[in-house]
């Protein structure tokens, strides 16, 4: 993106304005209305939550009663009302880690993840979606039962694949793209709701 569409980027202003580390973090408020992923009280697991965006927005829908970790390989600078752990999501003994911090199973698993892009879409797309692949999996060791949970995934070859994979374990999950992604991105959300445990 060039600097003078930087600047005039609606949500990257918003971001700065109201103190959010990323434009994304209004995906997930869209995501949000739309469909009720977060509500008061929740207790929600960031998967790949760098550089944090989510994970604050998260604080905020969650409220005061919540509970909200995030996880990433890279460092993240804390962020007030939330647990930050630097770890692998490919390393299933953070388990582990995340039933300890919040006592119980999750109400909502969000995964806004990406991966070092290489610049070849093919190796990208497929590396992203081995990721959601892994996130699945520590989700079903973590999230309660009629839990929700949203994906981010980058369109291509596996993408249908992946949502057929998902769609058995919840009782509706929709694809969309919500208005504070980029017209001419290739990501989709992947966004299920009544996991059936």
């Amino acid at each position: 993106m060039r600097l003078q569409d930087a600047r005039k980027d609606y949500y990257r202003n918003l971001a700065h304005e109201q103190g959010f580390r990323s434009r994304a973090a209004y995906k997930l408020k869209e995501l949000n209305q739309s469909y009720r992923l977060i509500g008061p009280g929740f207790y929600v697991l960031d998967l790949g939550c760098a550089p944090g965006g989510w994970t604050q927005m998260a604080v905020k829908l969650a409220g005061n009663k919540g509970k909200v970790m995030g996880i990433d390989l890279s460092f993240v600078e804390e962020i007030p009302g939330a647990h930050i752990i630097r770890s692998n999501i490919e390393d299933e003994s953070i388990i582990d880690d995340i039933l300890e911090y919040f006592g119980r199973k999750v109400n909502a698993v969000i995964c806004d993840l990406s991966p070092q892009v290489t610049g070849n879409w093919s190796v990208d797309h497929a590396k992203q979606i081995s990721l959601n692949y892994d996130c699945a999996k520590i989700m079903d060791k973590v999230l309660l039962q009629k839990g929700n949970a949203v994906f981010k995934i980058f369109d291509g070859e596996y993408s249908m694949e992946f949502r057929d994979f998902i769609k058995k374990k919840f009782v509706r999950v929709n694809l969309t793209k919500p208005p504070a992604s980029r017209k001419q991105s290739s990501e989709l959300y992947c966004v299920c709701l009544g996991y059936k445990g």
